[in-house]
């Protein structure tokens, strides 16, 4: 119970009022308006909302529109898969009803087919995003360049970090190719500090996993975004540093979340971030030969029928 109210549960019925009712159309323009890089985090459509629709920008006015747009999903206003508020991870084997379905499982693979178009380059890419939320949108850009996507909120594990630099010292050790790592995380006292600390901390491992060589050449880091270059050229919303963090007393300036840019210039950011690492003649001979061994398979495979 909550001020004597019933939280709701479920798919719920829901009558808003008139000026919540707008806010819930703003919402929809929004996601129409960025309908290719669905689905978008709550914090993305809030500071569109700021940009564009004069919304407050204090967190009172963000943590509204949270509720609002719990019971706008409920109630049928906004589609779920429009929307994500999560970090969750799921581990799920796969189960077939029989053979017929698990060859229908083998021609969907066949007909989906990716070739590995890091392969032939001389650098491996990561992409480390700190909002898990943004990871389906983010994984669009990255998938087409073979690039895995990685939420580094939880980089201030130790596993994460050590496997992150095993992984950078293997590609090296093995093939001769330098791994590029490119971060997307907030504009603040504690996204640049998660960032420097995992930075260290993995280059460290990198220099004792590869006696000899500068750890700088087997690991390159990129913080792609945020800056306080992206801050001025886009025009983002801005906050003053949270007073509680004890790192404000060294930042200069205000803050600015990374989902304050919207979706698409993060993903022109991001692109132009791989492709600038990229062999183009490579990139565009593997993306030849995907299509040749994608009509290989499929005459390969057995009929589902």
């Amino acid at each position: 119970m909550k001020n004597g109210r019933t939280r709701a549960k479920g798919y719920a019925e829901w009558r808003p009022q008139d000026k919540t009712l707008t806010l819930v159309a703003n919402v929809g323009e929004i996601l129409e308006e960025y309908r290719a890089h669905l689905p978008l985090t709550i914090r993305q459509v809030f500071y569109r909302l700021v940009g564009v629709y004069g919304y407050p920008k204090d967190e009172n006015a963000y943590e509204r529109l949270c509720n609002a747009l719990n019971r706008a999903r409920r109630a049928g206003y906004v589609r779920f898969e429009h929307l994500r508020d999560d970090g969750i991870s799921v581990m799920q084997p796969n189960h077939y009803a029989g053979v017929e379905d698990f060859y229908g499982y083998l021609n969907q693979l066949g007909a989906t087919y990716e070739l590995d178009k890091l392969a032939d380059q001389r650098v491996d890419i990561r992409v480390l995003c700190e909002a898990a939320g943004m990871m389906p949108q983010l994984n669009r850009v990255c998938r087409r360049y073979s690039v895995p996507v990685y939420s580094c909120s939880g980089f201030d594990s130790l596993t994460a970090k050590y496997e992150l630099a095993k992984g950078c010292a293997q590609a090296y050790d093995w093939q001769g190719r330098s791994t590029v790592i490119l971060h997307l995380g907030d504009l603040d006292p504690s996204g640049v500090s998660i960032y420097d600390s995992m930075r260290d901390d993995v280059l460290a491992f990198v220099a004792g996993d590869v006696p000899g060589v500068d750890a700088d050449e087997v690991a390159i880091f990129d913080r792609v975004a945020l800056t306080r270059r992206h801050v001025e050229y886009y025009d983002l919303t801005t906050y003053a540093p949270k007073p509680t963090d004890l790192r404000s007393r060294r930042w200069t300036g205000r803050t600015c979340q990374l989902e304050a840019l919207p979706p698409d210039t993060l993903a022109r950011l991001v692109t132009s971030a791989i492709e600038v690492n990229l062999d183009p003649g490579l990139l565009a001979r593997a993306r030849e030969a995907e299509a040749q061994e994608r009509r290989q398979i499929a005459r390969a495979l057995p009929s589902a029928e």
